[in-house]
């Protein structure tokens, strides 16, 4: 079931309204592909006091900029605007959970929509990754959710697009939050997938050896009980592939870690 049709039936089932409101960007990997990730999202923002918002948005556009699709990847990106610029209006925060869509706006939007600027701008201003947007609720005493504190041992990927822009401190400030939670990052570089390139035949094999330089081996030395932690999806994707381990989104794993009432 596409993240959509659940989010349909789960809104209309909600009784309360949460005072505060947060847009949740929905992109279309963990729409249709990895559901549970914004599910687990849609979930750890209502526990924390939030509605969420779904912009109704189509594609970002970020497929279109990393293929060369340039007239494409503009109609996309202003499409995305035109949904977003309301909400950044209102003052709502965009949180998105796939590095390169959600940081897309933030960079290369500048330069694919110059004609609209002073919106990008505005909508820029207004959008956090999750761990971003986490890990600021918690920083301002925003953030009153119970983790357990059961031990584990987590071990973190960072994101190409996300580390050059915002790098993994939000990510391992907020898998940090249950205060049993160990967190060790992987010095890693890129996974080697970086987007549809590990897909493709003729990068297999670079693919792979990237991935064998370091990510493979450190994920392989972990446990069973370890906590593979990745917030892009070509890296989940490249981890899976490689080592036959499944990765999660720190969205995922903070839902995971909420206290059961």
């Amino acid at each position: 079931m596409p993240f959509t049709r659940w989010f349909k039936l789960h809104h209309k089932a909600q009784i309360t309204k949460n005072p505060k409101k947060v847009v949740l960007f929905n992109d279309t990997f963990n729409t249709y592909n990895y559901p549970q990730v914004a599910i687990a999202a849609t979930e750890l923002l209502e526990a924390a006091g939030f509605e969420v918002i779904l912009p109704g948005h189509n594609c970002c556009g970020r497929p279109m900029i990393s293929k060369g699709l340039v007239q494409q990847a503009r109609r996309a990106a202003q499409d995305t605007v035109n949904r977003l610029a309301p909400l950044a209006e209102q003052g709502l925060p965009i949180v998105g959970l796939e590095p390169s869509c959600i940081l897309s706006i933030r960079d290369e939007y500048f330069y694919l929509l110059p004609q609209a600027r002073s919106q990008v701008k505005l909508i820029a201003e207004h959008c956090y990754t999750f761990e971003e947007f986490v890990a600021k609720l918690a920083d301002q005493g925003e953030l009153r959710l119970d983790f357990t504190q059961e031990a584990r041992e987590v071990l973190l990927h960072g994101h190409c697009h996300q580390k050059a822009l915002v790098g993994t401190a939000p990510s391992k400030q907020i898998l940090s939050l249950p205060s049993g939670y160990q967190i060790t990052e992987v010095d890693s570089g890129c996974c080697g997938m970086a987007g549809s390139f590990g897909y493709e035949a003729e990068h297999y094999d670079i693919s792979i050896a990237m991935a064998e330089r370091r990510l493979l081996p450190a994920v392989r030395k972990q446990s069973k009980e370890t906590i593979i932690a990745a917030a892009g999806v070509s890296c989940r994707q490249q981890i899976k592939h490689g080592s036959g381990r499944q990765a999660l989104h720190p969205a995922e794993i903070l839902r995971d870690a909420l206290k059961q009432e």
